[in-house]
């Protein structure tokens, strides 16, 4: 006799989440065992259609990878629920479908290098395996349970209800657990990651004295832990120094690999750069300006000989993903490029592409800042596109000049004098003036602070004497060679937003 709907939904539900729930623990607790919701999340992200990542962006901005986590989280146990209706005459229903479930988004897995086979078949195994037995456990065999949850004597009742709650239990507790520790794992450093960085050949200046101290403004330099991340990896990659490699090839004299070590056995250089994302809209904080700490790329490419013709760069990282630039580009406003290995005065973290990464004034990321980066590549440019070209966005990515006002950013400010600051940046062009318009006034030039170089970003003030009522105001720039920004609108697809930043407030 077929259990009821409701059992079974019950039932499929508890199953799915007991697997995703040890698959998570499996993945958290041993190294290069996968996470098949990451995994599944992974392929998603690989076939977004064009326009997708954007609107992603502007719901989540940089939580964005949480919520895929949770939406393939969540259709993984509405799938698990529809295979416990299945399940309701045989529980071997249900659990055949949920281990080809498992073992479908195990070879998905794959994809990732850092992943092994084996523990990827023994995840499917494990998912698989509690899958059947949470379904036996629930269901029974052959379908036991003749009547609904709630036609059921009470002892009954409350033995199935009870079961699948602390299964259920059992199942987040795992999958927060699992979560927790995978994405607190430290970088694979092996015996490579030095306690610090060996110290520059090429140090930065010191930074300027702020002149700058409004509450709010963001600072000269962005802490690491503040700085933003925007990427295509769901799980944070932890990749070996010890085995980590970067070759330089294609159109070059001689192909190039260097190790960890020997990269950082190169001459070192420090230089303040301010990098954004492609995907920022005006007023957006998807930028940001660090200390980057790391080797030349011009002396790489010198040392490996670029052969005539070749007038692409393309970044690799580790699973293959890839982001290309103009070669030109490196003779002139980004000749200060660097394969950088360190951050804000400490080695890079995973999450901004250790061992190491490209980091190229004035680009924007999506055509230059290739994190976890293993293989430079001199090609032409009409030889291949990077892995956001065919989406819809832009070959060439130069960062555009742009302003923003930190505060006030809205509601209610006090009558008189307001300190109305920001930054603005136009890396590698510099700031030459930021102006302020309060309505539809007149533009009034705001103060600048003191300026790292041309490729950061600078902080600007204006003193508003506030009068009581709402207000609009707005800000532009002007660049080191005298352009002004823009003030029509767009999106940022295909090549970065324009307009001018507005923020509404009300005096009282």
């Amino acid at each position: 006799m077929q259990a009821s709907r409701t059992r079974g939904v019950i039932a499929g539900l508890v199953a799915g989440g007991i697997g995703l729930g040890l698959s998570e623990l499996v993945a958290g607790l041993i190294d290069n065992a996968p996470s098949l919701i990451t995994a599944i999340g992974a392929l998603v992200i690989d076939l977004q259609p064009p326009g997708a990542k954007q609107f992603v962006v502007d719901l989540f901005g940089d939580a964005d990878k949480l919520v895929l986590n949770l939406f393939v989280a969540a259709v993984a146990l509405v799938l698990a629920a529809l295979l416990g209706l299945f399940a309701r005459r045989d529980w071997r229903i249900g659990a055949i479908g949920i281990a080809m479930v498992a073992a479908a988004a195990a070879v998905t897995s794959l994809r990732d290098p850092l992943v092994d086979p084996i523990l990827a078949g023994a995840t499917a195994l494990v998912v698989g395996g509690s899958g059947a037995w949470t379904l036996r456990r629930l269901i029974g065999r052959g379908g036991v349970a003749a009547r609904p949850v709630a036609e059921m004597p009470a002892w009954g009742r409350r033995q199935f209800l009870g079961t699948a709650v602390g299964l259920g239990a059992l199942a987040l507790v795992g999958g927060g657990v699992g979560r927790y520790l995978l994405e607190r794992k430290p970088a694979a450093s092996g015996r490579s990651l030095p306690v610090v960085l060996p110290e520059p050949t090429m140090p930065a200046k010191p930074l300027p004295t702020p002149t700058i101290t409004a509450q709010g403004v963001s600072p000269l330099v962005v802490p690491t832990e503040n700085f933003y991340r925007i990427d295509t990896k769901l799980l944070v990659p932890r990749l070996d120094a010890s085995t980590w490699s970067l070759t330089i090839d294609g159109m070059v004299d001689r192909e190039l690999t260097l190790t960890y070590d020997e990269l950082l056995a190169r001459p070192l250089e420090e230089r303040y750069v301010t990098i954004a994302c492609v995907s920022n809209r005006v007023g957006g904080d998807l930028v940001g300006n660090a200390k980057w700490t790391g080797v030349p790329l011009r002396a790489l490419l010198d040392e490996a000989g670029v052969k005539p013709g070749a007038s692409q760069l393309v970044g690799r990282s580790f699973d293959g993903w890839t982001a290309g630039f103009p070669t030109l580009w490196l003779n002139d406003a980004g000749a200060g490029a660097l394969v950088a290995v360190g951050m804000n005065d400490e080695p890079l973290n995973a999450d901004h592409g250790f061992p190491a990464r490209l980091i190229v004034p004035g680009l924007y990321g999506y055509v230059s800042a290739t994190k976890w980066l293993t293989n430079i590549e001199l090609t032409t440019l009409d030889a291949f596109d990077g892995y956001w070209i065919p989406l819809g966005w832009a070959k060439n990515g130069p960062i555009l000049l742009q302003s923003r006002i930190d505060v006030p950013r809205g509601g209610s400010v006090p009558a008189g004098e307001v300190a109305v600051a920001g930054v603005a940046w136009a890396p590698t062009r510099g700031i030459s003036g930021v102006e302020v318009q309060v309505d539809e006034g007149a533009w009034q030039a705001a103060g600048l602070g003191p300026a790292i170089s041309d490729e950061t970003w600078v902080q600007w003030i204006y003193r508003w004497q506030a009068e009581r009522g709402s207000h609009t105001l707005r800000v532009r720039a002007t660049d080191g060679k005298g352009m002004l920004q823009e003030a029509r609108v767009t999106d940022p697809a295909p090549d970065g937003a324009r307009g001018y930043h507005e923020a509404r407030v009300n005096v009282v």
